[in-house]
């Protein structure tokens, strides 16, 4: 069965785009299943600049104007990984129907174990359809009162579609985080599965146009993306020697 997530946020600037590819790769790479990543935030696509390339032949907004075909839009990026990207040019921009995306989606059916959506932000034309488009929606947030808000928002959304919320990603997380995780929880009543903390190898591997768990798998925002991948698959997280010889000193 094919998993069809959509990674939303009620605004910009969250890194909803970090989320999604180190998701996915930890997907492809860890637990070898096979991942398509989809930008569809056709205005101001970012995917892949993030993974740093520049230039495709065929796109999404091909296949949105009926030009091609989901699979002749697909790229391999890695084993296990495949990307569709938007186009960067603003002439592209013409005559996509953002709206006909969840049935282009069928093509997919079978092809791969999780299409993960990388979503506009907000509430928008082109944000709404991809909420729709999904089986499921992973929000992420930073810990803020304006970001939450707007999930409340993007959350009476799916409920008129009946589209299921995994829960909530919290990224970027300080010591000083104006809401804490139960406070999030409180306010939009879906767990928070994971806590990305502001982690300095997350901004070197946009930089290096490399997600962070392959730059440095054993980085605090790697371990959390490992962490978070494993509650979304419903598997343990496995630990390895040295967390499991801290957990046995801990003091409850």
């Amino acid at each position: 069965m094919t998993r069809i997530i959509t990674i939303a946020s009620g605004k910009g600037g969250v890194g909803k785009t970090t989320v999604s590819i180190n998701l996915a790769t930890v997907l492809a790479t860890k637990f070898k299943k096979k991942v398509i990543i989809i930008d569809c935030n056709i205005t101001t696509s970012h995917l892949s600049l993030y993974l740093g390339v520049y230039y495709h032949p065929v796109t999404l907004n091909q296949v949105l104007k009926g030009e091609a075909n989901m699979l002749e839009a697909s790229y391999d990026h890695m084993e296990n990984l495949k990307i569709i990207p938007a186009s960067l040019s603003a002439r592209d921009l013409k005559g996509v129907d953002i709206g006909l995306l969840k049935e282009k989606l069928k093509e997919l059916y079978g092809k791969a174990d999780f299409v993960l959506l990388d979503s506009a932000p907000g509430l928008g034309r082109e944000a709404n359809a991809v909420l729709r488009a999904g089986d499921e929606v992973l929000f992420v947030t930073t810990p803020f009162v304006s970001s939450v808000a707007d999930i409340l928002r993007c959350k009476e959304l799916i409920k008129e579609n009946n589209t299921e919320p995994i829960g909530v990603v919290l990224n970027m997380s300080t010591r000083h985080d104006e809401l804490s995780e139960s406070d999030i929880e409180e306010m939009l009543e879906i767990p928070v599965l994971e806590k990305i903390p502001m982690d300095k190898n997350v901004t070197k591997s946009l930089a290096a146009k490399e997600p962070v768990v392959i730059l440095n798998p054993s980085s605090k925002a790697s371990k959390s993306f490992y962490r978070l991948t494993s509650k979304i698959l419903g598997e343990p997280v496995k630990e390895g020697l040295v967390e499991k010889i801290k957990n046995c000193f801990k003091i409850f």
